[in-house]
């Protein structure tokens, strides 16, 4: 399943367009059996926090690796994803495996995005340490795994994501202009349109 949204930039942006990736692992929404609730939560976050105007192709695929890792390398390489966020299958069950989809892959991993995303889900639950969450590079995106469940991924997509925009800048990508009532995201001074 595949969907492409578009977000409108607001009047007052600096930043440049951005292309964005949404990825839910689940072998019942990938069937049609459940409704996905995770890929819809990160695209609201898109559309409340980014100011610059943006495109997000969104994919659903089965907890298999193959299928996770063809999604995340036809958003990386063929649709140009500055940054591409997963939903799902970051637990210990043994059809979790898009930590690993993640890591195969990545030409180079950033592990405070994990150890982030736990430090920030402990404050809520005990049980984030159960989480495999992984961050890396691929070229010229980001990737990063989020939790599935919608209250989880704010809570976890409102902190990390003020680390994306600069990581996309050095990166050579896009300036990402935030609304900083939602998503503060922190540029050295010199990096600052």
């Amino acid at each position: 399943m595949e969907r492409i949204t578009e977000g409108m930039a607001t009047s007052d942006h600096v930043g440049d367009h951005a292309v964005l990736g949404i990825v839910t692992v689940s072998d019942r929404a990938s069937q049609g059996t459940y409704d996905d609730e995770g890929g819809p939560a990160i695209l609201s976050f898109f559309s409340e926090a980014i100011k610059s105007p943006w495109t997000a192709h969104y994919r659903c695929v089965p907890d298999e690796q193959e299928n996770i890792e063809a999604a995340l390398i036809e958003l990386c390489d063929e649709m140009g994803c500055s940054a591409v966020v997963t939903t799902g299958g970051t637990g210990p069950a043994p059809r979790d495996i898009t930590p690993e989809a993640t890591e195969a892959v990545c030409d180079r991993m950033m592990p405070g995005f994990g150890e982030q995303m736990r430090s920030i889900s402990l404050a809520f639950v005990p049980t984030a340490i159960l989480s495999r969450q992984v961050g890396g590079l691929r070229g010229g995106s980001l990737i990063f795994n989020l939790p599935g469940r919608p209250k989880a991924i704010r809570e976890t997509i409102d902190e990390i994501w003020r680390a994306v925009p600069y990581c996309v800048d050095l990166m050579g990508g896009p300036y990402i202009d935030m609304n900083e009532d939602v998503c503060n995201a922190f540029r050295p001074k010199s990096a600052r349109r």
